[in-house]
This record gives structure tokens, sequence and C-alpha cells, in this order.
């Protein structure tokens, strides 16, 4: 038989359950793979480290799951790749092997460094923002500045002999796709299987989210408690399948893996890695078992020679508040009441000569406020107001903080206060993003007392956008008497942050509805159904995209988050409930279509 490597995505994000590295384990899978590092989490490293705390890498890896499966580790030869490094790889190996000795074990592992660069933010001083054109943030508030690595530092580690390989910042399916480039010794210029590895690798980087997790049919999944975490069981020729440990809870089916393979993707057709360009276009899913999805179709460009360099910094402070109100005419009194402790602290900062806040949102939760015009105006009798505030200078957030709770005593009936979980100042972190050349950026590998030196370089050919064919639009839907339903009757969806912009993958359940679907999903019916989103963009567009393969179209929503992550001020800045708000758009249809 041919060789089959089985990968288990172990963790999604700093704060993920720790019951998937045991299930995976007892499930048989070669390696482990677990994802810490958001930008907002390499954000928080980073003010640690101004603050001078040494540690700077994921102690829930060391101190729960390294801890914590050990024996089971050493005895079974699952090896692990991981970015829980993030600014500190060192540090992360040093306590795990400290942790290792305390149990009597020993383990071989390799920690890759290099991504860090910022140590030379000069040199990138000149650029501006890829997304946007913004100038460069002011230095003394930059946290942290680093290149998203691929997958050959990985491939290399694992080469050198490691048992677990840990990282700093890389781009996420990296982790898997390292393990495949060495298990099947893919050369650099075979970009098709490189393409379908970061596929794998982007199926389960985001853990249950590829078994089941957020899947727009929800109530079809089982036992959400137990819920098994994903598995791929990858092939020399790139395809592979999606499966799950027995006996667990979770769904492995064609539309919750359809749903995952568009989660934060913008344009499928140049889906930019360090190894590889991915077109996701022409993908398959198809069922092949129970809980067994197969994957092939992506195929894939020379990569474009940069890394992106992602950059976090501060930008001020924040704060937001929770306060509860209950009664008859909940909303009315809650969105005044907010509006009232906006107006006294606003007062009370002019009154110090200070500025008044820089932002503000008040948004009423329970009366569908993050819906916009679409929000249903059903009474209800209890909801929680959220008031959030910004401020150049941390002192001018006191006032806010003191003046919060006031309202309990003296403003609505029905205010329940919410004790022992007061506001807190936090600073505003935004993101910056911009590309350097691959043979700028030194790697270093170390294994032990081995240390190899590593340059990744550009090939002689680099992606340029005219390499994309763009496949050909479904046909217009027939006419004759149609019909009005609610998009959810006619496909699932999946959205996902990208920085300050999001997507959402709509998937046909029938191929015979796409035409429909995308019809009534035009850039310009978008930008009108999502019309509140886009307050305060400075350039907002919808662009579309085709997806034949899976009888799909992405929409990307530019500069649409209020700044996105912890730099925006909304109820969803991880657009998480995107897909929800428009499975609900009345979509025109035959009669008797659905």
């Amino acid at each position: 038989m041919s060789k089959v490597v089985r990968i288990g995505g172990a963790c999604a994000f700093y704060g993920d359950s720790s019951v998937a590295p045991t299930q995976l384990i007892k499930a048989g899978v070669d390696y482990l793979i677990l994802d810490y590092l958001a930008e907002a989490t390499m954000a928080a490293f980073g003010g640690m480290r101004k603050a001078g705390h040494p540690v700077g890498f994921a102690t829930d890896f060391t101190e729960w799951v390294w801890k914590d499966n050990l024996r089971e580790l050493k005895a079974t030869g699952t090896k692990i790749v991981t970015n829980a490094g993030g600014l500190t790889p060192k540090a992360c190996v040093e306590r795990m092997h400290a942790i290792a000795k305390e149990a009597g074990l020993s383990f071989k592992i390799a920690y890759v460094t290099g991504d860090d660069i910022m140590d030379r933010v000069s040199e990138i001083s000149g650029h501006t923002e890829m997304f946007t054109g913004e100038r460069f943030p002011p230095a003394d508030q930059i946290m942290t500045v680093n290149a998203y690595l691929g997958g050959s530092p990985i491939a290399r580690a694992l080469a050198m002999g490691a048992d677990v390989v840990i990282t700093g910042r890389c781009v996420d399916s990296a982790l898997t796709l390292g393990i495949l480039m060495h298990e099947f010794g893919w050369r650099a210029d075979e970009h098709d299987k490189l393409s379908q590895g970061s596929l794998a690798g982007h199926v389960i980087e985001c853990g249950a989210q590829g078994s089941g997790g957020l899947f727009t049919d929800w109530e079809q999944v089982p036992d959400w408690a137990n819920v098994g975490y994903p598995i791929v069981e990858c092939h020399a020729d790139g395809s592979f399948v999606v499966t799950k440990p027995p006996g667990t809870g979770g769904l492995v089916n064609e539309a919750v893996v359809a749903e995952q393979i568009l989660y934060e993707v913008g344009d499928p057709q140049a889906y930019m890695l360090p190894d590889v360009v991915c077109d996701f276009s022409a993908v398959s899913v198809k069922q092949v078992g129970a809980d067994r999805v197969r994957v092939t179709g992506a195929t894939g460009y020379p990569p474009s020679g940069k890394y992106k360099v992602c950059l976090t910094w501060a930008d001020g402070f924040r704060c937001i508040g929770f306060m509860a109100v209950v009664g008859r005419d909940a909303v009315k009194k809650a969105q005044r009441q907010a509006e009232a402790v906006l107006e006294r602290v606003n007062g009370m900062l002019r009154d110090k000569n200070m500025a008044a806040f820089r932002a503000s949102r008040i948004e009423v939760l329970g009366s569908e406020s993050s819906y916009g015009a679409h929000a249903r105006a059903l009474e209800t009798r209890e909801v929680v107001y959220k008031l959030a505030v910004e401020h150049d200078d941390a002192n001018g957030l006191k006032p806010f903080m003191r003046e919060f709770d006031s309202p309990t005593t003296s403003m609505s009936v029905g205010t329940a206060g919410w004790f022992g979980s007061r506001a807190e100042i936090r600073p505003v972190m935004r993101v910056w993003s911009t590309t350097i050349p691959l043979d700028d950026v030194p790697l270093t590998i170390t294994v032990g007392e081995t240390t190899e030196q590593m340059t990744v370089t550009a090939p002689g050919t680099v992606f340029a956008p005219g390499m994309i064919a763009r496949p050909p639009a479904p046909p217009a839907p027939v006419g004759g008497a149609t019909q009005e339903v609610p998009l959810i009757e006619l496909a699932w969806a999946r959205s996902g942050d990208k920085g300050d912009a999001f997507n959402i993958g709509v998937i046909a359940r029938k191929p015979e509805y796409l035409p429909w679907i995308r019809a009534a999903l035009s850039p310009d019916a978008m930008m009108k159904w999502f019309a509140h989103e886009f307050e305060g963009g400075k350039n907002p567009a919808v662009l579309r995209y085709d997806l034949p393969g899976m009888h799909a179209v992405n929409l990307h929503f530019l500069d649409s988050l209020g700044g996105g992550q912890f730099a925006s001020l909304r109820l969803d800045p991880l657009a998480k409930g995107k897909a929800q708000q428009l499975l609900d758009m009345p979509v025109k249809v035959a009669v008797g279509l659905v």
C-alpha cells in the first residue's frame, strides 16, 4: 500500500481545549500540529516583552499539552509541530526539556528562529501598508515585527531527526506542509502538491472547525462535549482524506469541509504563502465513507519570492463595559443610559481640559444591533448594553471606569449591575503588514547541540497575477415565476476575518441552486446588505470569486471591521457571525426549485 501520513489538528488558538492532543494521540496519528499564534496573541507577547517578562511563548502548550502527554508521546512516537514558541522559541524548548527531565524522559526538540525581525525595523520603515497604503507606525509604539515563515525550515528540522519542532511566527498551514514536504520529499517546484499540502493544513489548523465546529447545520452535529478533532490522511500525490477519531462527537461531511476550506480566504485563486500560491477554485470534496471526505483538485503557482511581515503596534487605549437592563422597554432604556454615561464622561474630560473620546460605540445586545437595518424589532425585556470608548491617553479612560457603574442607582429602572467584572483599560493593538524578500530573512534551526543556518531563496519565476485563469461564471438563472426563500435554504456559509476585512464563503446545497445564489449575491447587493459594516471605512468594497469545483462563491468585504481584532470596538471584530447574518437574506429562485 502507498504511504499515508496521518496528521491531527490539536489546537486552533491560544486558549483552545486541552482535550484534543490526548484524543488524537490515542487515535494513532503520526503527527500533531498545534496553532497558537493569531496577530492578537503576538501583540500580547510583545506587550509582555516590553514589560520585561521573560516568557513569550504559549504556556498552555508546555504546562498542559506537553506535561500531560509526555509518556503517551514517548510510547507512541507521535511527533509534534507547533508555533507555540511565540517570541521566545528557545525559552519554550528549555521549559519543555525541564518538564521532560522531571518525568525521567528525553526528546529531540528542534526550534526555528529568524522570523522575529524586531531589530530590523529601520529596514522596512519606508514601506507603506500592503493593503491600505497607510504610513509606517511610530517606532516607539511597535510591539512585534515578524515574518510569516513557510514549511521549508520545519521540513529541515524533521530531517535533522527532531521529535518535536517549535517555531515562532509561521503561516498556519505551514505546520502541516512542512511535515508533508519532509515525509514525501516534495520539491519546491511541485506547486500542485504544495498547494494540496497547504490546503490540508488549512483544513485542520482551526481544530474542530474542520470536523463539525461552527457548521451551518449545527443541529446535525452530535455530542459537542466530546467533539472529535480533525485528522488528515495525506498521500504522496497531495490528495488527502479528512476524518476524526472513531467514537467522538462532531461531523465530517462534504459541507463541513467545504466551509472550512473557504474560511478566512480572500482570493481563492491567489492564496499566497511563502512556498506556493494556491488556487482552490477547482477543489473537489467527496464523501468516501462515514466521517471521511476526500479532497483533491488544488493547484499551485510559483511563490511570490517574499514573506509577509506582520507588525503589531499600540495605538492609544480602550475600555469596554457591559451592563444589564431588565424590564419593559429594556432596549430604549439601555440605549438612553449608555448615551447618558458617554455624555457625562465626555463632560468630565472637558472639565479636566482633556480631549473627548476619539471613538465610542454603543451596542445593545439582545436587540440585534449588529444586524444594522436588518434587525428584527422584537420586544425584549432583558438586554445587555456594551459601551466601548477609545482615548489617546490612558488617563482619559479613568473617569469612564469610575462612572460606568454609577447608573446602577441613578438612571434606568431595572439596571441590574454586574459586580465583579469592572471594565479594564487596555491598549488598542493594530496590525500593519508589508512584504520582504525571502533571502533577506536568514533562519536558524537548532536541534540539541547542532545548529544549521538556512535561507529560503526565490524561484527563477515568481508569481504574477496574469498566471491566473479565472473560471467562467455559472449560467444566469432561467427566467419564469420566482419565489423568495432565505439563503440558508439554498446554501451553507462560513465567515472569518482577514485584518480589517472579512470573507463569507457560500456553498450551494445543490449545484442547480448556484446560479440563483450568485445572481442574488452580487457585489452591489452585498454592499447594501452589509452597509452598516462599512461604517467609517475609507475604501469599502466587495469582491466576488467563483469556485466551480465546490459549487461556491467567496465574498470578500474590504475595509469593513472597524479596524479588526483588538483595534475594533465592535461586538464581532472577528466576523464570526457575518455568514449567519447573510443566511437570512431573501433570495429569488424559480418556483418549485426548493
